[in-house]
């Protein structure tokens, strides 16, 4: 087995330079895909493009070890005349998550924390919080039946909520304390959270949240680095993604910056996203890296690997099981259209629980998550298979994954 990959110097960028390693690229029918289904699949993306659904994509699909398909298609922005690139920068948002949960995982493997562990080990601020019940429209707070734990953050049962998940009185008061606020650092963004109420009991419910945000506080504390240095250092050095971070240097984003409308074009709403140049305060472990397609497929051909790539391990193979094992018990309240039918949720990832009931196909055991932007990624062990869609369309983003989810298994021939 490969020994736990070691934080090494990343070589220095050229100025417009593509310098993510290619992974192994092989024809789809060497690999059991169809071209002609392939073809199919760009001809679609490129129809809603046209339509103006969303200005342009990249798309990869790997299969048994090597990347069988790379399309390009579109324009980086609305404004731009610039063909989309293979290496294209989008923002990622909570594409961020499963990077983050692998690292505290990797903190876990190292001996440094335990994930049934209480989150005021890491955060002592955690241990007043208190439980927020709505009774006629007004909060009433209760103590919390246990505390928190690392466990919980992972699943998203921890009882943090999030401002855009919805019109209540606690979402409300998360968006009144301006936690998304870039000037903000992780200490100061989990003592905030500390004092808002959660939205229910911790391990009762399964509610997407900044829980993830809490965890890569969590790596601060217990690695004594900053989020974005640990990561650099244990999985994005490692695996070579030289174009993933927080933010991305000026020389280096030259023309490649992936843009969306100004406005929703079927609603209008005005789309207002962060600079990808400028370096925020805040290291979002929920949702603030940016990436490209190359850089994010060696993270999925990792994933799809077992733990390893390029003879680097980034994480245990059985820890990885663990990982994309389904957390949510049979009390666990369950009930939102993030998590589909015949689906779970592990630790940073959604797991697919039955070949049914899900509205596209998949197998038992896929794992996935994606991006408020649009990206989604996944990963099918059992059909040694992966896929990524890069995309800067907010509100176009569940009916193009659908669509992606649809025309990527309609390649699959053996």
């Amino acid at each position: 087995m490969p020994a736990r990959a070691t934080a090494k110097k990343a070589a220095p960028a050229k100025k417009n330079g593509f310098q993510t390693p290619a992974l192994p690229k092989g024809k789809p029918e060497s690999v059991g895909l169809s071209s002609s289904r392939l073809k199919a699949l760009s001809n679609v993306i490129a129809r809603e493009v046209d339509k103006g659904t969303l200005p342009g994509a990249v798309v990869m699909v790997g299969r048994k070890g090597k990347v069988a398909y790379l399309d390009t298609i579109g324009r980086q922005g609305p404004a731009s005349d610039a063909k989309m690139r293979p290496d294209s920068v989008f923002r990622i948002f909570s594409m961020t998550k499963p990077i983050v949960s692998v690292a505290i995982m990797q903190l876990v493997e190292d001996g440094k924390l335990l994930i049934n562990e209480p989150l005021s080990k890491y955060i002592p601020s955690f241990a007043n919080s208190q439980v927020g019940e709505v009774r006629d429209g007004k909060i009433h707070l209760v103590p919390m039946k246990r505390e928190i734990t690392i466990q919980d953050l992972l699943s998203h049962t921890s009882g943090i909520s999030y401002e855009i998940t919805g019109p209540g009185p606690i979402q409300t008061l998360y968006s009144e304390a301006k936690i998304y606020r870039r000037s903000m650092d992780n200490a100061e963004h989990a003592e905030v959270i500390a004092k808002l109420p959660l939205i229910c009991q911790p391990g009762a419910e399964w509610n997407y949240s900044r829980s993830t945000d809490i965890l890569g506080r969590v790596v601060e504390v217990v690695s004594g680095k900053t989020l974005g240095n640990y990561l650099t250092d244990h999985i994005l050095a490692p695996l070579k993604m030289m174009d993933s971070g927080f933010h991305i240097e000026e020389a280096r984003a030259h023309d490649r910056l992936a843009e969306p409308f100004a406005a929703d074009p079927w609603t209008g709403n005005k789309v207002v996203y962060f600079s990808m140049t400028q370096k925020p305060v805040s290291e979002s472990g929920g949702g603030g890296m940016m990436s490209t397609a190359p850089d994010y497929a060696r993270f999925a051909q990792m994933l799809a690997n077992g733990g390893t790539l390029d003879g680097q391990r980034i994480i245990g193979r059985k820890t990885l099981e663990l990982m994309t094992s389904n957390h949510l018990g049979p009390n666990v309240k369950l009930d939102t259209p993030q998590i589909p039918p015949g689906h779970g949720f592990g630790l940073g990832f959604a797991v697919r629980l039955q070949p049914g009931m899900a509205p596209y196909p998949g197998s038992v055991g896929q794992f996935y998550w994606g991006g408020a932007a649009g990206t989604q990624f996944w990963v099918d062990p059992k059909e040694d298979l992966w896929a990524l869609l890069m995309v800067q369309a907010p509100g176009q983003r569940e009916y193009l994954r659908m669509i992606f989810r649809n025309l990527v298994y309609a390649t699959v021939e053996a």
